[in-house]
């Protein structure tokens, strides 16, 4: 029986984030990483299938597949994301950074 680590688990991510970035019609790698999520949910769908059956094969891993897949079902998982550390949408996140940059670009003249 195999039991996942950390390395399979990212592993097996990267391959369904690459097969929904090839299903992407977008011309920008940015662009395509965040336009069609299938696959990445289909993932999380199995492992908390496959945790449900098999929960010793998750032993050295604390992951919360089901918090994940909630996210990864929402309008925009990203923003999710950033919502859930931040509390900010990423944009507002980004104009946040752009402005700290900014003034910091003034104080030093």
């Amino acid at each position: 029986m195999i039991t996942y680590d950390k390395d399979t688990l990212f592993r097996e991510f990267k391959d369904a984030k690459q097969k929904d970035v090839n299903l992407s019609t977008k011309k920008k790698l940015e662009d395509k990483e965040v336009d069609i999520y299938v696959n990445r949910i289909q993932f999380f769908k199995d492992h908390i299938r496959n945790k449900t059956l098999n929960p010793k094969v998750y032993d050295l891993l604390d992951i919360n597949f089901e918090e994940l897949l909630k996210a990864y079902e929402s309008e925009s998982p990203r923003d999710y994301f950033y919502m859930s550390v931040f509390g900010k949408s990423f944009q507002q996140k980004m104009w946040e950074e752009e402005a700290e940059l900014e003034d910091e670009k003034l104080a030093n003249i």
